[in-house]
């Protein structure tokens, strides 16, 4: 599951304002009166302090997935790739049911969050954007680049680890690296216990690897479902 505490939020820097804002009101100022293009307002403009990037509420990346909001103090607001860019998927397990993960997400004490879920019957729920930073990595460059998913089950139960949960992950996992240009390989697609400095061992030694890699390739090369970038399904909380 995603890992609590401050190693993997936000590192002690200032919620709302990122280090890149700085520079970039910074970089606007020495500008002067110097002309920007309109690709170039249209990345900083929101930066600028007390003004926010629009958003919908339930919107989706993942056109299948449902909407459940994790708690704003489980994540960071981002602009991602346009301020870091998307070079991993991490896979987790969430220790427990998909009801008490997305229990803990939505827990602001949690401190914790994975974007999305996948459960045993092949259900998938977003949590957070994936323009945004989730805290689950327990590992600051490695949830700023980073997209997580957790599935329902324990690490030492390979039964948990059912083909639909795993035809379904493997989907959104190729829909994911597809928006965003991430290999299809396993130097890109990891496990939890494969991130620098974190102390958890999911998705485990039962997690099926190779056969995980070859569904993803499968759905890559059928054409995975999910949204384009700026092409959003909108859902309702439920």
């Amino acid at each position: 599951m995603g890992t609590r505490g401050t190693a993997g939020g936000s590192g002690g820097g200032p919620r709302g304002i990122s280090r890149r804002t700085l520079l970039i009101g910074g970089g606007v100022a020495a500008a002067g009166t110097a002309a920007l293009t309109a690709e170039e307002i249209r990345r900083v403009w929101w930066r600028v302090p007390g003004v926010e990037k629009p958003r919908k509420a339930g919107e989706l990346d993942y056109a299948p997935a449902s909407w459940i909001a994790a708690s704003e103090a489980n994540w960071r607001r981002a602009d991602r790739p346009d301020d870091y860019g998307v070079d991993r998927v991490i896979i987790h397990v969430t220790q427990g049911s998909f009801a008490s993960a997305v229990r803990v997400f939505q827990d602001p004490a949690h401190q914790a969050a994975t974007h999305y879920i996948v459960g045993q019957n092949g259900r998938v729920t977003q949590m957070i954007r994936e323009l945004d930073v989730a805290y689950h990595a327990g590992n600051r460059s490695f949830n700023e680049r980073s997209i997580g998913i957790e599935h329902e089950g324990f690490v030492d139960r390979p039964q948990d680890f059912t083909a639909k949960m795993y035809e379904s992950s493997a989907r959104l996992t190729a829909a994911i690296c597809k928006r965003h240009g991430i290999p299809v390989d396993r130097e890109h697609i990891i496990g939890h216990v494969e991130v620098p400095g974190t102390d958890h061992t999911d998705p485990g030694p039962h997690w099926d690897w190779p056969r995980y890699l070859k569904l993803v390739r499968a759905a890559s090369t059928a054409g995975a479902g999910g949204t384009q970038a700026r092409a959003f399904r909108t859902r309702g909380p439920n």
